[in-house]
């Protein structure tokens, strides 16, 4: 049962990385590999912070604002300096290493002995691994809620132009640099403040700690995509939370049968190229021919 409540509430507390991601690889349409630098870059600032005795509040908001200056840049270099996508969000993500280690004076900062959302009272009388179940669930459904609303707003809605249709966004007036800047200052932010949970939860912050995440995040929302389908827009920010929480009960399953917790990195991405794959392999193996004519037999 622990195990189960555990996966639950560390699906709740990634789902933000895959919503944040979710803006920009779904609905900006820009692959942006900011956000390895951004975790961690979002735990080093909450972890020091919190050791030199800030509140893990003000230190959680300090983290959304490390991360959108990430994006910022990451934004300013494609839209002002003509890199390439990719090679910008490298770059910053590169950069992010050095700054990483000078915040956090080392490779890695420890929170022990020191007030965090996870160790607040409320959360001591909780059984076990409640704590990231009702801050993860809390922090989820409230950016998911403010998200959506946002999306709403003639900006939001300016956004989803900017990635449906770059050239169509301009005839119409909008500023799609801006635009991509907002998108990545807003997705990287929450990055940032993803990573801080994180962190929180972890109990220390480590300068590694970013790498790899982008298949996690790629994973929450492919899955969510597989699992449920064609969704309205606000229905597919609730599918990536599920996917999410999906993705690691499939680790936990994989983790049980034997496999080590160094094999994490491998086993994530061989999950996402299945669930990538899982379409074309459908129509390969005839597998919906399959289901129809069991389901066509059955009702016989």
């Amino acid at each position: 049962m622990n195990l189960i409540t555990s996966s639950i509430g560390q699906g709740l507390l990634w789902a933000i990385l895959g919503i944040a991601l979710f803006l920009t690889f779904r609905i900006l349409n820009f692959p942006d590999m900011t956000v390895e630098g951004t975790f961690p870059l979002g735990a080093a600032i909450a972890v020091t912070a919190i050791v030199n005795g800030v509140s893990p509040l003000v230190a959680t908001i300090l983290s959304f604002l490390g991360g959108a200056a990430g994006g910022l840049i990451t934004g300013l270099l494609y839209t002002k300096g003509k890199i390439p996508i990719l090679l910008a969000g490298i770059l910053v993500m590169t950069a992010c290493l050095s700054v990483n280690l000078r915040i956090m004076g080392g490779s890695n900062v420890s929170l022990l002995g020191k007030k965090t959302f996870f160790s607040a009272k409320i959360f001591q009388t909780l059984p076990r691994y409640f704590d990231g179940v009702v801050i993860g669930g809390i922090a989820v459904i409230v950016i998911a809620l403010l998200i959506a609303l946002f999306l709403q707003t003639d900006l939001g809605q300016a956004f989803i132009v900017t990635g449906d249709n770059e050239i169509m966004a301009r005839s119409l007036g909008i500023h799609t640099d801006k635009m991509t800047i907002l998108g990545l200052m807003l997705s990287n932010g929450l990055v940032g403040l993803d990573g801080a949970l994180i962190a929180q939860s972890n109990g220390y912050a480590d300068a590694n700690m970013g790498i790899g995440i982008i298949v996690i995040a790629l994973a929450s929302i492919i899955i969510g995509e597989v699992v449920f389908g064609y969704l309205t827009l606000n229905e597919r920010l609730v599918a990536v939370i599920l996917g999410s929480i999906i993705y690691r009960f499939v680790l936990l399953i994989v983790l049980q049968l034997g496999f080590s917790t160094n094999d994490l990195n491998l086993i994530s991405a061989i999950i996402l190229a299945l669930c990538l794959m899982l379409p074309t392999l459908r129509h390969a193996l005839k597998l919906d021919r399959i289901v129809h004519k069991g389901l066509s037999n059955h009702e016989k």
